[in-house]
């Protein structure tokens, strides 16, 4: 059955969204079409540090009082920033949907970007990059977006100490004042929640936004394959992650390379779980996933092994990519495929996955696009798959973390 989707765009540029359900449950953010993609090599950080301000006070409620007022109506509040869009959203009983839209827009609109909190949040900030980098997965994966790509995308979506340092109070706020204005937010609702309340709602609460209200800045993306190791003390296992260019999001193999994504590292029956693991315990953890947007994409594999298992991983998994490129079969494709939609099935029930969903195909286009991907799924060829495939077995970046 076809969700009841809504989606206009108002007057002053403002996105509203509503996948309606009848359930007690709605998540709810506002997000703004915004994140490390659009920054430049000395700012990086900027969205992220910003999203983690707006949680600590407005002109109408302190930092305590905006998670109160959500966590005591039985609500959980958070928000992320991603290379293409910051976000602030909570899930609450549908009954309670008015304080979420008052909350989250209040945090949008009024915060005030105390100087002694940007200095304490600052260096919680700096205990996150501490926090990530003590996370061998965390950190190949982020080294890996650097060998993929040249500055700025390269650099790490949570910045640099250097860059977190070298963001006044000033920078911070005229980013803010550029940015979080109409034409670049979105109001994402998926639950019970009736369309012409939240059109009513934002009409009323969002005008046409700062005089300083700019365009959000996009900068040149340069792609590179590079490999590289590190090695780093008090580690027992060495952490390797393999990645590859993919077609970009609504271009011609971009599904294809989200089907090759399951069939290389989707799950236990996949072919690097069953290669790496099961036939040769290699390794415990084989995972693969992707970043796919209308400017950038990839597939990338992860695998935790032992140091002297690496080099005999990384030749499985191009020889993988290699048999794939030459073997793959209409059945095991079809089975793929029938995986995927699965999959994608049960991620919707989620009303708060199913709001990101709908945010990531809204900030590359349109939201409802998100509900033909079933049948993109459908319509992928054997012939993509096997394209996409060979192309990741001859150009690829490689990073690994070593145990000293």
């Amino acid at each position: 059955m076809q969700p009841k989707f809504y989606r206009k765009v108002l007057s002053n540029g403002m996105t509203i969204i509503l996948e309606k359900r009848e359930t007690p449950v709605v998540s709810v953010a506002f997000a703004v079409r915004c994140g490390g993609v659009n920054e430049a090599s000395e700012e990086k950080g900027i969205s992220h540090f910003i999203e983690h301000l707006l949680y600590k006070g407005t002109e109408n409620r302190s930092s305590k009082k905006i998670a109160e007022e959500i966590e005591k109506k039985g609500g959980i509040l958070n928000g992320f920033t991603d290379e293409t869009i910051t976000a602030y959203w909570c899930k609450m009983p549908s009954r309670h949907l008015s304080v979420a839209l008052n909350v989250l827009s209040d945090m949008v609109k009024n915060s005030l970007f105390d100087g002694k909190e940007i200095e304490k949040e600052r260096h919680v900030i700096f205990e996150e990059m501490k926090m990530y980098k003590d996370n061998p997965l965390h950190y190949a994966l982020e080294r890996m977006q650097g060998s993929l790509y040249e500055e700025p995308l390269g650099v790490p979506l949570i910045g640099t100490e250097k860059t977190l340092n070298s963001l006044t109070r000033e920078k911070i706020i005229k980013r803010f004042e550029e940015i979080y204005n109409p034409k670049n937010l979105i109001l994402c609702v998926v639950g019970d929640a009736e369309f012409h309340d939240l059109v009513g709602f934002a009409e009323m609460n969002f005008q046409n936004g700062s005089r300083l209200a700019k365009k959000v800045p996009s900068f040149k993306i340069v792609k590179k394959n590079q490999s590289g190791s590190e090695k780093r003390k008090g580690i027992d296992q060495a952490s390797l992650v393999f990645a590859h260019h993919v077609p970009l999001l609504k271009t011609k193999g971009s599904y294809a390379s989200c089907v090759l994504n399951v069939i290389m590292a989707g799950g236990m029956s996949s072919r690097l779980f069953q290669e790496i693991r099961e036939k040769r315990n290699l390794a415990y953890g084989v995972k693969g996933d992707s970043e796919v947007n209308v400017d950038f994409a990839y597939n990338f594999i992860y695998v935790g092994t032992k140091k002297e298992n690496v080099e005999p991983v990384k030749k499985l998994i191009v020889e993988e990519f290699e048999k794939v490129s030459r073997e793959l079969t209409e059945v095991e494709l079809s089975q793929v495929k029938e995986e995927i939609i699965g999959n994608i099935q049960i991620s919707t029930e989620d009303s708060q996955t199913q709001m990101v969903s709908l945010l990531h195909y809204e900030v590359c286009g349109d939201a409802k696009d998100f509900y033909e991907l079933e049948e993109k799924i459908k319509e992928v060829k054997l012939d993509e798959v096997k394209k996409v495939a060979k192309n990741a077995a001859k150009d690829y970046s490689f990073f690994a973390l070593l145990p000293e």
